[in-house]
This record gives C-alpha cells, structure tokens and sequence, in this order.
C-alpha cells in the first residue's frame, strides 16, 4: 500500500520519504530544516503541533535547532515557514492525509506555513476512505482533516497556482515505528 500512497501523493506534489524509526526521522528532519534555512526570524522557523512523534524525545535539545517552536499560536502558525504536524491515517487510492484536527494547533500548523510536514504512522496506512470512515468515531472527531497535496486552485483565469489557500510544499514521512490509531 505505501507504494500506492507515494505515488498517487506525488502525482499532487506532495513529497513522501520513509523510516523505520523515530530517530532515523528524526535526522531526517532536521536536516531537512537546516538544508531549508530554518531560523529563529519570522517566515523561517518551525512550529511543531504536539503529537505523539513527540513523546520520549528531549524538546531541549530540538530547541537547538535554531527557529524550532513548539507553543503553537494562531500568530506564531502565520509566520512560521514550516509546521510540523502527526496525521493519524494516509490512503492509498488517492495519496490522501486524514486527521483528526479537533485541537485547533493541528490545523493551525497544517494550514498557516508555507511548508507543511506531515508525519504518518505507516500502520495509519489504509486502502481507501470506507477503511477510514469505519475508525472516526464521531463523539472524538468534531474536525476531520483530508489533505491531498500541496494548497492548489486554479479559480483565476482557470491557472493552476500552488499555495494560494495554504502551503505550498507539503512533505510526508512515515515513520513505521510509530504507533497508530488501527
């Protein structure tokens, strides 16, 4: 099913990367920030929604990396140039994102930067939107967040432009160690 997913994502430019542990992530992101020019200035740090990704990591030492944030604000999401959320499920058939973004920090920092990480646990991967809806239990689930792709509109003069309604990268990584909600 990954390869499914990776290529139906790409097919909307969305990036999709790998890992088999957190810390293999872990590196991967960081590198990742630093080879993009994260900083601690406006329109270049990172904010990062809790999750569980989070958890058993020392946020001290990710502070380090110069412009990474974890208090998420609706003016802190606007200026920031990445963030950095947990998607609970991916699916296959169309490269989809879903999560479940009741807590408003999930979709500030998915939709305010103009680079959206998105991290995946791969046991979160499923074949399609029936094996999603059978999982959101509604009493839980007051927001339901579908991401396909980068922000994409094509209104004006009927010309694709990326970024318009939200970011214009959107890069996902699966993390097989990383538990999910199956």
């Amino acid at each position: 099913m990954y390869e499914q997913f990776k290529t139906r994502a790409e097919a909307v430019s969305a990036e999709v990367c790998r890992f088999t542990t957190k810390s293999e992530a872990l590196e991967y992101l960081i590198g990742f920030l630093r080879r993009e020019g994260v900083a601690d200035t406006p329109q270049a740090s990172a904010l990062w929604a809790d999750c569980s990704f989070l958890e058993g990591l020392d946020r001290d030492t990710l502070r380090q990396v110069a412009g990474v944030k974890f208090d998420v604000t609706r003016e802190g999401a606007s200026q920031a140039r990445f963030g950095i959320s947990q998607m609970e499920w991916a699916l296959a058939d169309t490269g989809s994102l879903a999560q479940n973004s009741t807590a408003i920090e999930q979709r500030l920092v998915s939709s305010l930067a103009s680079i959206h990480i998105a991290l995946v646990p791969t046991s979160g991967l499923l074949p399609d939107m029936p094996s999603l809806l059978v999982r959101v239990r509604p009493q839980d689930c007051r927001y339901l967040a579908m991401i396909t792709g980068p922000s994409r509109t094509a209104d004006i003069e009927r010309v694709l432009t990326i970024g318009v309604h939200g970011p214009d990268r959107l890069i996902i990584v699966f993390v097989d160690e990383l538990g999910g909600t199956n």
